[in-house]
């Protein structure tokens, strides 16, 4: 049974949970927050530009399985394609930023 006695931060309950900074078990858990996000955003940014997943597909070459994937947060997907997906697909800037 985990100790949550010591828990003074939303932070200290990721370390608790899922590993300090730079474990396996923390990374994976990054990963898997990180394709959540993108996920979220891809599925609000087409419903807000009125898109199927079909039509989002058409305008960047790539397949409704495809988009399906990644909304739901199954699939692995290249930073170009991604990029193409936000700017061409749904005329959506896209920034990144390294900490």
């Amino acid at each position: 049974m985990k100790n949550y006695k010591d828990v003074k931060s939303f932070e200290d309950l990721i370390d608790i949970e899922h590993g300090k900074i730079g474990t396996e078990g923390r990374n994976q858990f990054e990963e898997k927050s990180q394709m959540f996000i993108i996920s979220e955003m891809l599925k609000e940014a087409r419903k807000e530009a009125n898109l199927t997943q079909e039509q989002l597909a058409d305008k960047t070459g790539t397949k409704k399985s495809y988009i399906s994937k990644l909304e739901n947060g199954k699939g692995n997907v290249q930073l170009s394609t991604l990029i193409r997906i936000f700017e061409i697909g749904l005329n959506k800037r896209v920034g990144l930023t390294f900490i």
